[in-house]
């Protein structure tokens, strides 16, 4: 599905709440949307490593990496496997790598920059927890919608008008 944010943000004023623009994207698919699931981590991306292993149709991660810029919490091998298992995209409130090979991929993806290191992996980590950054709060269960635009979140599904 091809998603307009300002579009849907026209047709739904009341209901969406939009991102502070601070996010480039940096997968192959500009245009995305889905059904929230978060992580927050810090310089380890352990549960990114094990959800994008998990079926993710219809769905978007949302990790909170603190705004860190010393490490980044996606790779082209991540990426990867999280399109071949569906997942409609990811935004990561951090840093990816591999950005060549991410724009290729059947993936949104929007960061805050590209960083060339990757993290440690301690499996510290919190999945589907409420996380705040960018102005707004991400509930997992609740939607967001991306594109060249910028982010939008919603408590419900969205449809895009006619």
């Amino acid at each position: 599905m091809h998603y307009i944010t300002p579009d849907l943000c026209d047709a739904y004023p009341e209901l969406v709440q939009v991102v502070e623009p601070m996010f480039s994207n940096f997968g192959g698919r500009d245009s995305f949307g889905g059904e929230i699931v978060t992580i927050k981590c810090f310089e380890d991306n352990s549960l990114v490593k094990e959800h994008v292993e998990q079926p993710g149709k219809g769905k978007v991660m949302v990790v909170d990496g603190g705004a860190s810029m010393r490490r980044a919490l996606l790779g082209d091998m991540l990426a990867e496997k999280a399109a071949k298992n569906g997942w409609e995209g990811l935004v990561i409130y951090g840093c990816v790598r591999d950005v060549d090979v991410l724009a290729q991929t059947e993936l949104g993806i929007q960061a805050l920059a590209s960083h060339p290191m990757k993290t440690d992996k301690r499996g510290i980590g919190d999945l589907n927890v409420a996380v705040t950054f960018g102005g707004v709060t991400f509930r997992p269960g609740e939607y967001l919608y991306a594109d060249n635009n910028g982010i939008i979140i919603s408590p419900t599904a969205l449809k895009m008008p006619e």
